[in-house]
Parts: C-alpha cells; structure tokens; sequence
C-alpha cells in the first residue's frame, strides 16, 4: 500500500494522528525524496479566478536544479510557471482545500486521492496502481502505463530503474485542439480513434529525443531552431515544440505546409495556449531562402521533394536532419536489373522495393559525406500506411577524412554504375554547388 512512503509520525504516543490532507502532503513529499512522483493533478476550482480549470504539476529540471512546473489550464489559455522545490510545495499546501477541491497523485505504483467534502473535511483514498503487486510490480506496472492511451509522462529526472514512460502527456491542452483529447470525467481523454496516432506521436518523438542528445542540444536553456516542413496538421510540430520546453530547452519551432487552413489551425492553437516560439507559415521547401537552423524535419515529403529538404537542412546547417520519405520515383525509372538480379526484379512489387532501398542508402551516403552520422530506421508510420522508413542524420564534430571521403565516393559510384543510374536529385544540388569534389 501507498503506506510505504509515509514515515511513523513522531511525538508523543498520545498525539493526534495526521489528518487526510496532511497524510496527503506527505505522501507528496516522500514520493518527490524518492523519485517516485508522476503527476499531481488539482480540479475542482474554487478560486477567484473563475476561468481556472484545472493544475498539473509535474518534476522537470531547469539548469542542473529539480523544479516543479505549474501547468494552468484556464478556459482559453494555459499558463505554465515553473517553481523551486521548496516554493512550488508551499504553494501547493496553499491551493488545497482552498482553491481546489480534488487532487491525485501518481507517482509510479500509487496513487492517492484527496476531495473536500461540502463541510470541508478532507478525504483520502490510497492504494496500488492497476496492475501492480507489491513493489517487484512497480516497474510492470509503469511499463502498462506507458501503453495506457490516457497516462500522462512525467517530465522530471528519471532513474536508471525507471521503466520509460510515454514521452508526452494528453493533459497538454493543444491536443484537444488538433482533435487528439477530448474531456472525460474531468481530465483529458485521448480521442479513441487517436489511439494509434498517439502511439506514433510518442515514438517519433522517442527518436527525436535520442537525436537531441546525441547531437549536444540538450543542455538547460538551449536555445534549439527547428523547421517542420510539410508540418500538416501540426501533430508533431506541437509535440517537439512541448518536448523541447519540457526538456528546460528555448525551443524557436516553425511549422510550414502548404495548405493555408492547416497554416491558421496551427497559428490559432499557439495564440490560444501562448506557446511562445511557436508558428506556423505557408510555404514549400523547394523555394526556400537560406535560414540558420538546429533541426530540420520533412516526414512523406514526395520523392525529390526530401531531396530538396536535405538540401535545405545541409544548406542551413541544422546538426539534425530527420526524413521519412515517400513515392520514390526517380530512380525507379532510370535503373537497369543487374543480370544476377533480374529473377529477384522481375516482379514490380520488388523493383519499387529495391528503388526505394537505392534512393535512401544514396541519400544517407551522400549525408555522410557531408559530415554527418547517417541511418536508415523504421519508425511507426504517422498516417497509416507503410511509409514508414526514416533517414536520420546527426552531424559529427569533425568531417570525414579524405580517405573515407574517397570511400563514400567510390560507394557512391559503384552503386550508380551497378544499376545504371544517371541522376540523383541530392547529388546533383550537391555537385552543383561543388561539394562533392575529391579533396
């Protein structure tokens, strides 16, 4: 039970026990001591300000210190404001029985919850989360969460026991916006027919997390610059604009579509909650003037159209460049089956495979002739479909050297000459501007 985190009160045997809101606060506090916080969820306002709706708390770290962040949710807007430990505590102590109503705990095998009841005395329910036995289970029972459509992800430092949570949390107020939540008994629902996209939200940005770290962006206060290009509806333009702030980052993320309504979508939805360093543009990338940037992201961007967008990425040198390509159509046409693969080819189901396999092993070679560390991974698709195969690039501290230089080249050569490729679209802007000559 959740009494393993509260210590036997001191004092005189004779002395009152605690009472529910006080066991409350403590049971904070110890699961805070301990690393086992989740989330601190407080409704059922009763303040001054009738526009309040709900609080959630959550652990962060901001310039090597722990924090508690405060996330307003007011009827329009969202207000987040971040405290010290110790501050953010007393404020709580504060709001509880005053200003709220209702709080819940949950920290990673617990849960508690705290009402007021009409005459203001506190009530506390406590107990094991579903699915957990005993603390061997603790770790089962966060790794069921993190599959669960409506947990929340904690945003504070985490232990190297620590099952992985979901990296983003369906209490940030702009999913309902975009139509991922909606309101269910009082907290925020994922939409059940965004379950799957869900899923595909968080591992996409499980990917782009590994990314930032290993590209150095992630120390406290950063500032990070980020191009979304074909950012569509904005799932995931919002979803690394809220990483990145979550992370203590100065994110400055800018989606950019085509489609004018998906354009004033987006806009509307950051105006709303106030996520400063976030908008969204009209635009394509293959016109495109020069911009300094960090990261660069083109998810299905249509056949030479992720060219253009590595390009852009190489252009404006972003240390991250992340594609997922879509309609491989350029090479397709241009090859010719080698004699020992025409059984193999003569099937049109695996000629489009194989042109797909040659145009991103092209592509991933010629980003690491630019100085970058380069794969081709499989990621869970965004929209449904089997598009689902990434080229991610992470710029290294130093370039290739020539002999590996030369290498890449005669890899790159070998591999057109095989096939009888002519052209590559990334390859030619590159040879156009005289950087892919050998030193």
């Amino acid at each position: 039970m959740f009494s393993s985190l509260v210590p036997d009160a001191s004092g005189d045997a004779g002395a009152a026990p605690p009472d529910a809101r006080a066991r409350f606060l403590r049971l904070l506090r110890t699961a805070l001591a301990e690393r086992k916080f989740q989330r601190l969820l407080l409704n059922r306002h009763e303040g001054e300000d009738a526009s309040i709706e709900r609080l959630t708390v959550r652990d962060i770290e901001l310039r090597g210190e722990r924090a508690l962040s405060f996330l307003w949710r007011h009827k329009t807007k969202d207000v987040t404001k971040n405290h010290p430990l110790d501050e953010g505590l007393a404020l709580i102590d504060q709001l509880l029985g005053q200003d709220f109503q209702q709080a819940h705990l949950d920290t990673l095998a617990e849960e508690a919850q705290l009402r007021f009841s009409r005459k203001g005395k506190p009530l506390l329910q406590v107990g094991r989360r579903a699915g957990t036995a005993g603390t061997a289970g603790a770790a089962t029972a966060a790794t069921t969460a993190s599959t669960d459509d409506s947990a929340a992800a904690p945003g504070g430092p985490t232990g190297h026991d620590r099952a992985k949570p979901r990296e983003l949390s369906v209490e940030s107020p702009f999913w309902r916006d975009l139509g991922v939540t909606h309101e269910l008994k009082g907290h925020a629902a994922l939409v059940p027919a965004m379950a799957r996209k869900w899923k595909q939200i968080n591992k996409f940005i499980e990917i782009f997390g590994a990314a930032v770290r290993k590209a150095g962006l992630d120390a406290p206060g950063t500032p990070v610059r980020l191009a979304d290009f074909g950012s569509g509806k904005g799932y995931l333009t919002f979803a690394m604009h809220d990483w990145l702030r979550a992370q203590g980052l100065a994110p400055s993320v800018q989606g950019v579509e085509l489609k004018q309504d998906m354009v004033a979508l987006g806009n509307a939805a950051a105006a709303r909650h106030a996520l400063t360093g976030l908008s969204f543009e009209h635009g394509d990338v293959r016109e495109r003037g020069d911009q300094p940037l960090d990261v660069m992201v083109a998810l299905h961007a249509c056949d030479i159209a992720t060219d253009y967008a590595m390009h852009f990425g190489l252009r404006s040198g972003a240390r991250i460049i992340m594609c997922a390509p879509c309609c491989h159509k350029e090479i397709r046409p241009q090859m010719t089956t080698p004699a020992a693969l025409r059984p193999l080819l003569q099937h049109g189901i695996h000629l489009g495979q194989e042109a797909e396999m040659v145009t991103d092993s092209l592509r991933a070679l010629l980003l690491e002739l630019m100085g970058y560390d380069t794969q081709v991974i499989e990621f869970i698709a965004l929209e449904h479909t089997s598009k689902n195969k990434m080229v991610l690039a992470v710029k290294r501290p130093q370039d290739p050297t020539p002999a590996r230089r030369a290498e890449l080249l005669a890899q790159l050569d070998e591999i057109k000459r095989f096939y009888g490729l002519r052209a590559q679209a990334l390859e030619t802007l590159l040879r156009v501007e005289g950087r892919l000559e050998t030193a």
